[in-house]
């Protein structure tokens, strides 16, 4: 019987397609991102008294401490103002304890009617005049005491240093608005960037959740996985220009993988889609009717199917209405289909990569499609 051309419905010759299920589990979804590196914190370290810098123990590059000596400002002038500070404090110190001793004299004296009401007024001022002298001292020591510390430059917080600004020997103040030296927080680090206004409810109910937001820091060919972190937080605001919000995250950043200024792709784990059908998204077709495939029914024909689709992942694509579980839907040869085309299909590319790998494991292999005829049969439907 004369057939209708091999891409017509009930056409002779098949053509030869690949075949993948609808299939229904847990679908994770992705938003996708370009963020920054930035340290989690970054400090311009300056000098807060002036002097000649006579010492810069650190080495470029390396992990501080908070509080580990940076830099040594040349003490001398500070000890020599803290001694002077001192000095004059102890002096009136013992002013004031002579004024004392005078003040309990005078007011036995004034008991027995011996001197004059304006004689013991007169020395209990100076002695109040003295403790004010004695606090006005004691503030000047403080301040000689702190300037002296000063001349140790230390690590405000702990990180990595970069390359030295100031070399010794020269003359730093507190006014220089080169610093000595930089330190960035890179353990934990964070990276900051931008996710469309239209997912900022997805992902403000996700981070408002008991549970963390699992976020990944990628390569620029987003083929390795940089880093793992959780998001932190998201801006206040929506940037009016770009119709986007910024958004950031933290990484442990252990190996130090992650650098400040890095550009790196970010994927952030929106939600997690329970009991949904999905199909190859290379299976999904459009027409002026609207978004369809190819099913390969039970009498190994192509039948044409309207679909409506949800979110895709990962090549995968949800889809809400127009298929069920276990159908299978035609990935490669969908070309030269048409509604009740005959099918000859075949395992694609990746399907057969697979099958023969496990037949190369095999104990006895076998060549592809050597079994009877009845296995051959069984292995198609």
């Amino acid at each position: 019987m004369a057939g209708r051309g091999p891409g017509g419905p009930g056409g002779g010759t098949a053509i030869t397609v690949s075949v993948a299920p609808v299939t229904k589990g847990d679908l994770p979804v992705h938003y996708h991102a370009l963020g920054t590196v930035t340290a989690y914190n970054t400090v311009n370290v300056r000098a807060r008294v002036s002097g000649q810098l006579v010492k810069v123990p650190f080495q470029e590059g390396q992990q501080v401490k908070a509080g580990d000596v940076l830099a040594v400002i040349d003490p001398r002038p500070f000890q020599a103002a803290l001694d002077q500070a001192v000095g004059t404090l102890q002096q009136n110190q013992a002013q004031l304890k002579n004024a004392q001793i005078d003040l309990a004299r005078y007011k036995g004296l004034y008991a027995e009617d011996s001197i004059a009401k304006q004689t013991l007024d007169t020395q209990e001022a100076l002695v109040r005049q003295y403790e004010g002298t004695l606090r006005t001292n004691q503030g000047q020591v403080d301040d000689a005491k702190l300037n002296l510390e000063f001349t140790q430059v230390r690590a405000p917080i702990s990180g990595r240093v970069g390359l030295r600004q100031v070399d010794v020997g020269n003359l730093v103040t507190s006014g220089d608005t080169t610093p000595l030296v930089v330190i960035t927080q890179v353990r934990p680090i964070s990276v900051v960037f931008s996710l469309p206004q239209q997912q900022l409810g997805t992902v403000a109910r996700q981070l408002s959740g008991s549970q963390p937001v699992p976020v990944e820091a990628l390569d620029r060919n987003q083929n390795q996985t940089l880093a793992s972190g959780v998001l932190k937080t998201l801006d206040n605001q929506i940037d009016t220009t770009t119709g986007t919000v910024k958004l950031k995250a933290a990484f442990e950043n252990a190996d130090q993988r992650l650098f400040p200024n890095q550009f790196v792709n970010v994927r952030l784990l929106a939600e997690t889609l329970h009991g949904v059908l999905s199909i190859p998204a290379n299976a999904v077709q459009r027409g002026n009717d609207g978004t369809y495939v190819y099913i390969a029914d039970a009498d190994g024909k192509a039948k044409r199917q309207l679909v409506t689709l949800g979110t895709s992942e990962n090549e995968q694509v949800v889809v809400t209405e127009g298929l069920k579980e276990g159908q299978r839907v035609v990935v490669e040869g969908t070309d030269r289909l048409r509604d009740g085309t005959r099918l000859h299909i075949v395992a694609s590319d990746e399907q057969a990569r697979a099958a023969a790998t496990e037949e190369g494991e095999a104990a006895s292999p076998k060549p592809f499609g050597s079994g009877s005829p009845a296995q051959d049969d069984g292995k198609s439907e």
